[in-house]
């Protein structure tokens, strides 16, 4: 696959992985409580930090998604996202096998829902593509139209040129001694 291509593949897994994470962790800035009950509902963490995690996950999706879409630090936002979506993922299918039915939480709500096992196929799907999208990001992350262009891309000027570039050593032909010329 081409370079070009490959930048391409990378803007629409950017936008498309950051922008679920933003409208994921706004829906749940109004109601940190609700938040928290999602978490709670699980029965997968101490409750010591379950108030916590509860609060902070949704700034952490907002800041995860904003970075993903303005293409800042994209390799490491999308290292943290992938790993929110195996926790996720892990998630999801223990309240599945232990016949719980919850609403995910994953765009708000929480607690009790009689018609989420269900949802959870789908919902364990949705976060499997959206890892693939954030695995290939982890892997390819220069991609176009992002900020990391602007620090870290190349810079081509007059002396970097392969006709200008500096040997890293010298050849062995390229030593005289004093004396042999």
């Amino acid at each position: 696959m081409s370079t070009a291509a490959k930048e391409w593949i990378g803007l629409v897994a950017r936008l498309l992985t950051g922008g679920v994470w933003i409208v994921a962790g706004a829906v749940k800035l109004p109601d940190p409580y609700e938040s928290v009950a999602a978490v709670r509902a699980y029965d997968l963490l101490p409750e010591a930090v379950v108030p916590t995690v509860g609060q902070l996950l949704p700034v952490v999706e907002v800041v995860i998604g904003l970075a993903l879409v303005l293409g800042l630090l994209t390799r490491g936002a999308s290292v943290v996202s992938a790993v929110l979506f195996v926790a996720f993922i892990i998630g999801i299918a223990s309240v599945w096998a232990r016949g719980m039915t919850i609403d995910c939480g994953c765009f708000g709500g929480g607690g009790t829902d009689p018609d989420a096992a269900s949802k959870y196929p789908w919902e364990i799907a949705r976060d499997t593509a959206l890892l693939a999208a954030s695995v290939y990001l982890v892997a390819w992350p220069r991609t176009r139209w992002a900020v990391d262009n602007l620090f870290w891309a190349p810079r081509p000027g007059p002396d970097t040129s392969p006709d200008h570039a500096e040997p890293d050593h010298a050849e062995p032909s390229d030593l005289t001694h004093e004396g042999e010329r």
